[in-house]
């Protein structure tokens, strides 16, 4: 005997219906079902750790001058930081982005404050925390070997982000703790700004003054502590969605125009790049892995060179000659073209700076730097200037001779 074809009895069918209706018991099961709550857990494979494989910093196509720009900022980090200035598009990001595979190692502090012996030896024991302090007087190690890093700031990070605050979980525990923000963090690494006309005044603000001074200090109500920030500033910015005020566009460095490709056969091949990189990142990392690591020992041995290249009077009396024909009232001009030139000199293995290391770089170095608002400002001002001195003039006293 069968039961395929005896239906249920009506009391049933009313049950069943009323339970598809109203499948949930309780408003309990409701909200369980509704938030999710009642579906089983999902088990997460453990896919180990995130791969980072950056585009090959070799496998760029052409925009040699923002290439040979970061190259002289990763010798020497005394040129200021460096400013791409172009559309998008353009492999600004990503061009810093495979920096990652040569940058270089160094002494990393491993004191909260960032303490390292150079500050002892530049400013005695009294320049460090007590912590390193007494370390230093056990003759116990005050850093520990570490690659330099790329810190990326978040284009909605806000000035507590920047410089650091109170530490929420010491204050749950009525501690007084400051925490650490990007700039303490970015010490010893490169950090980069993308988006950099985009950025609160007062976050770029307080940037470039740790960049320039090297250091800052945090103060939140009684407690306050100084951080380290020596690190390498790259930025970048679109034009067409603002400018920077100028007074933050002279604590950059080097100025890179960073354009569209403008050769076919370039454009081309770089979007043959990039769809080898997207199919098989592997495999193009592995491709350029040789060069990039000869690269990388070049860097080094540059570095370790830099110390030792001079720049002669007789060539830097003529860069300042036309660093004033064109008007340029920044000190920083000097600078960042020195520095930069000093890196280029390196890099050639010599160590002395010719004129011809100076003309490499100096579009990078002195572009963007002259400003019409103060050559228009200080003409105003000569008419008054001359009648000034005319009328003080009579008060002038004639010298005394001696008789």
């Amino acid at each position: 005997m069968t039961t395929d074809n005896i239906s249920p009895p009506p009391e049933l069918k009313s049950k069943e219906k009323e339970r598809q209706a109203h499948p949930f018991r309780s408003l309990k099961e409701l909200l369980d079902h509704v938030s999710g709550k009642d579906l089983p857990p999902v088990k997460f494979e453990d896919s180990g750790k995130a791969e980072i494989l950056p585009f090959p910093f070799l496998a760029i196509v052409g925009q040699d001058e923002m290439k040979l720009a970061l190259i002289l900022g990763l010798v020497n980090p005394n040129i200021g930081g460096i400013l791409l200035v172009g559309p998008r598009g353009t492999a600004k990001t990503t061009t810093v982005r495979s920096l990652i595979d040569l940058l270089p190692m160094v002494e990393r502090s491993i004191c909260h404050y960032g303490c390292l012996p150079a500050d002892i030896e530049e400013g005695g024991i009294d320049a460090v925390c007590p912590d390193c302090a007494k370390k230093y007087g056990e003759g116990l190690s005050l850093t520990r070997p570490a690659r330099v890093r790329l810190i990326e700031l978040p284009l909605n990070a806000k000035l507590e982000n920047v410089v650091g605050g109170i530490d929420e979980r010491a204050a749950m525990q009525s501690k007084i703790r400051l925490k650490r923000g990007i700039l303490a963090q970015a010490d010893r690494n490169l950090l980069y700004i993308d988006e950099a006309n985009l950025l609160s005044d007062e976050v770029i603000d307080a940037i470039l003054d740790a960049a320039a001074q090297g250091s800052y200090t945090l103060r939140r109500g009684a407690a306050s502590a100084t951080y380290k920030s020596r690190f390498l500033l790259v930025g970048s910015m679109n034009p067409e969605e603002g400018h920077l005020r100028p007074q933050i566009m002279d604590r950059f460095g080097l100025r890179v125009i960073v354009r569209g490709l403008d050769n076919p056969k370039e454009r081309l091949k770089a979007y043959k790049q990039v769809q080898a990189y997207l199919s098989a990142p592997h495999q193009i990392v592995a491709e350029y892995a040789s060069g990039t690591t000869s690269i990388k020992e070049e860097l080094e041995a540059t570095r370790a060179r830099l110390s030792q290249v001079k720049l002669p009077n007789r060539v830097a009396n003529k860069a300042i000659e036309i660093i004033q024909k064109l008007g340029i009232d920044s000190l920083r001009a000097e600078i960042t073209w020195f520095e930069a030139a000093r890196a280029y000199a390196a890099a050639s293995g010599r160590n002395t700076v010719k004129l011809a290391d100076l003309h490499a770089v100096a579009p990078m170095a002195l572009r963007l730097r002259r400003s019409k608002f103060i050559d228009q400002y200080f003409a105003e001002q000569q008419g008054e200037e001359e009648e000034l001195q005319t009328l003080v003039k009579p008060f002038k006293r004639k010298r005394r001779t001696k008789k």
